[in-house]
């Protein structure tokens, strides 16, 4: 065999993702367990039924004490039962899967926050097997799941994709990949020293579209970088085959170029047998209840005889999410989606599909709320959610994950971009207001106002929900943050918990957000950002539970400032952030929020002023959201149509306010940034 030694080529065989996949299907067949539930369609309220709250860590920012791994950290028992006392009832680990590359036999470091997986195994870098398993016994012990991920769009460049460059069966099957003839390498950039492939230029993709070989431009260029990514297309260096041929390919990559997107539609099936065995062994060799699926909206792509290829609304995508999530339920799990695409293709991709969808419809929203004192938009974007037929109860509401704060707006970009919407007293297509709304929140939450907040190329803006609320309150210097600034800060951080936790559905928090967490200054982190992914600014590493001396986690992410201290420190201190946490997370439990239906999200006269309306489950009453994103005292009446009169309770202080009238007019009194969670009791004799 040329080139490579046949007992090489057997490892790296071996320790693929693809042959691991078989192995573990077989194990399946014959047997009877699969077909004990129902599997067909999304379950999003049985889902939130097992764990309405979550926790997402974040594996490259945990800080352990010596001699410790991230897992044993992410499983000890002191942070579980701060955890457990909170109101946590489910921990999403985040990607701890091999991630990275292989190259000439040696491991690579992960080049998009393990979010290029390359085996099953779990990743050194983060501990091991056994303490995952521990983690999920933990958190059973303490009522609470274990979510994992699988990410079914594309891998990193492990023994998977070296197979596929050498023409190795059907693992080029697995990818988006096309062998170039040697007539047409001249048309091909040069691959520089270092490095094992290079982007092609816009014209290098027109010239092989033309040829025949690939789809053509996409749709969009996600994590454009002029220099680094200008296309979504690279070609390898010239790789030897099995059979001691010299080829060079041209592969697809939806993200970065170590990121090789997978073929949902070849003959082989290679990337269904792949993914789904890679779920289910999340599922049954690591305990997860629940499954992330990243980036599932790119599944399908297809060439278009005008204009870019067809990438994103593709029927593949769902077809390819049905099959996925489908085998999840019959294992006993479930799964949600994270999908920044048009509002269309969420409510799509629900149907058959992931039983849970990630809030990017509303995330922008209730941002751009708080940066502007207005919710007008953010009404919008709740009702479009009904409009669409979406369930908020099928939505994780989340403060900050480890992204960027997308200022994207793809719902106004692509399909509606020539929709007429009505903002602000003027008529809008949906590109111009897109363009609006996005320069509003730049230019509040980054440049001269905030510098401490910086754009990620073209996506949104590197932040912690602490420094979008410092921008929104007209702080330009962190090191000025008082105590005083800190205890607005930390009220209007528990208005944003409010937004999110009261109304149906999941609610998620970070660690940033239970610390309070600052971003890390830029030069801190000039190591991790030499591709332009300023996004590690905002992911400081940090201490749960105080019981670390550490200035950095293993992965070299310095500490981020903390404005409120370790969790296990605020649970004693009654006004401190978590101890607040607890509180509203208390009362939502009690009354069952997250399996309440919306029911109404009325207009309002004073701009700050957001009013959600919901009937609590079980007959327990009408509940009332109300929150003030404006620094100003607001008194407002609003009116609820077809609500039963009767006493209105505050669901926090535990009072009766009054009474609602035949009328259904309830008078709203906030100062700034506070909120109120109101419950009308029919049931209750109204006093004389």
């Amino acid at each position: 065999m040329a080139g490579r030694s046949a007992e090489y080529i057997k490892e790296l065989v071996a320790s693929s993702m693809l042959q691991q996949a078989r192995k573990f299907a077989e194990v399946y067949g014959g047997q009877g367990r699969l077909w004990q539930r129902p599997y067909a369609e999304p379950r999003p309220r049985s889902a939130s039924a097992v764990a309405s709250v979550w926790f997402t860590a974040y594996p490259p920012s945990v800080i352990t004490r010596p001699g410790e791994s991230v897992l044993k950290t992410l499983g000890d028992a002191r942070l579980w039962s701060a955890l457990s006392s909170i109101g946590v009832r489910g921990i999403h680990v985040g990607p701890t899967k091999r991630s990275g590359g292989l190259k000439d036999g040696t491991y690579t470091p992960t080049i998009d926050g393990n979010f290029d997986r390359i085996g099953f195994d779990i990743d050194p870098a983060f501990g091991s097997t056994e303490e995952f398993v521990a983690i999920s016994r933990m958190a059973a012990a303490h009522n609470a799941i274990v979510i994992d991920d699988v990410i079914p769009s594309h891998t990193g460049k492990g023994a998977d994709f070296r197979l596929a460059e050498m023409n190795h069966s059907s693992y080029p099957g697995l990818y988006h990949m096309v062998e170039i003839p040697g007539e047409d390498w001249s048309h091909l950039p040069d691959v520089p020293e270092g490095k094992d492939a290079a982007n092609l230029s816009a014209e290098a993709v027109d010239y092989f579209k033309e040829r025949g070989f690939i789809v053509g431009h996409l749709q969009r260029v996600i994590f454009f970088e002029p220099g680094v990514k200008e296309t979504d297309w690279s070609a390898t260096a010239a790789v030897e085959g099995l059979d001691g041929k010299l080829r060079r390919w041209v592969y697809l990559h939806y993200f970065k170029e170590g990121q090789p997107s997978l073929n949902w539609l070849d003959p082989s099936f290679a990337a269904q047998q792949m993914i789904i065995g890679d779920a289910l062994h999340s599922i049954d060799q690591l305990g997860a209840r629940g499954l992330r699926l990243d980036a599932n909206g790119f599944l399908g792509v297809e060439r278009r005889a005008e204009g870019p290829a067809w990438s994103e609304s593709h029927p593949l995508s769902m077809t390819g999410n049905a099959l996925l999530a489908g085998m999840i339920r019959k294992a006993g799990g479930f799964s949600f989606q994270e999908l920044n695409l048009t509002v269309d293709d969420i409510a799509a991709m629900s149907k058959g599909g992931a039983d849970l969808s990630y809030d990017f419809i509303t995330r922008p929203a209730y941002h751009h709320a708080l940066l502007t004192g207005d919710t007008e938009f953010l009404r919008m974007m709740l009702r479009t959610v009904h409009e669409f037929g979406i369930d908020p109860a099928s939505l994780i509401h989340a403060l900050q994950n480890h992204d960027e704060l997308t200022t994207e707006l793809v719902h106004f970009w692509t399909l509606h971009a020539d929709d007429i919407y009505t903002f602000a007293g003027q008529t809008w297509q949906g590109r111009t207001l897109r363009m609006h709304l996005r320069d509003v929140i730049r230019e509040r939450l980054s440049g001269t106002n905030a510098p401490y907040n910086l754009p990620f190329v073209t996506n949104g803006i590197a932040c912690t929900t602490a420094s979008v609320i410092a921008a929104a309150i007209g702080i330009s210097d962190l090191d000025s943050i008082n105590d005083e600034t800190v205890k607005l800060i930390r009220k209007i951080h528990l208005l944003l918990v409010m937004y999110n936790a009261f109304q149906p559905g999941i609610f998620a928090l970070s660690g940033w957000d239970l610390l309070g967490a600052l971003p890390v200054k830029a030069d801190d982190v000039k190591h991790l950002m030499g591709d332009g992914d300023t996004r590690w600014i905002e992911r400081g590493a940090y201490d749960l539970t105080g019981l670390s001396n550490e200035e950095q986690s293993a992965e070299g992410v310095p500490r981020a400032r903390s404005l409120y201290g370790s969790i296990c420190d605020q649970l004693d201190q009654p006004d401190s952030f978590a101890s607040q946490l607890k509180r509203l997370l208390a009362v939502r439990e009690a009354y069952g929020l997250a399996a309440a239906k919306q029911v109404l999200i009325p207009d309002t006269t004073a701009p700050g002023l957001l009013v959600m309306v919901h009937e609590l489950p079980e007959g327990r009453g009408t509940q009332l959201t109300a929150l003030n994103f404006s620094g100003v005292t607001l008194e407002e009446v609003v009116v609820l149509p077809h609500v039963k009169p009767g006493p209105v309770v505050d669901m926090i202080a535990e009072t009766i306010e009054g009474d609602l009238q035949e009328d259904g007019a309830l008078t709203i009194n906030l100062d700034p940034y506070e909120g109120l969670s109101l419950r009308i009791v029919g049931t209750l004799p109204v006093l004389p």
